[in-house]
């Protein structure tokens, strides 16, 4: 499985709800549950910055990954970018063969 981070901007009319914000992402977490059951989730962080939230997760390919992107998508996201996510030993690893 590959790790994958899920950066998410909510819409406006989204965070102008913040109040219903656990309910919200239940229901997320619900359809991702049933439409990507292979995915395993192992972080989720609330941001400052150009993303309001951060989930780490583990998927079996880009597809999937893609997958919980576009649920995000359609449950008023603005923007949601599934970035892979490479642990640091792998990438020095891979350094030394270039």
């Amino acid at each position: 499985m590959a790790t994958f981070m899920l950066m998410t901007k909510l819409s406006p009319d989204i965070t102008a709800q913040m109040k219903n914000r656990a309910e919200v992402g239940r229901a997320w977490l619900e359809q991702v549950k049933k439409k990507c059951p292979e995915v395993k989730f192992l972080a989720h962080y609330g941001l400052l910055g150009p993303f309001d939230f951060c989930d780490i997760y583990e998927a079996p390919d880009a597809e999937t990954a893609a997958k919980v992107s576009m649920i995000s998508l359609s449950n008023g996201a603005l923007q949601a970018e599934s970035w892979m996510a490479i642990p640091y030993k792998r990438i020095v690893e891979l350094a030394t063969e270039i």
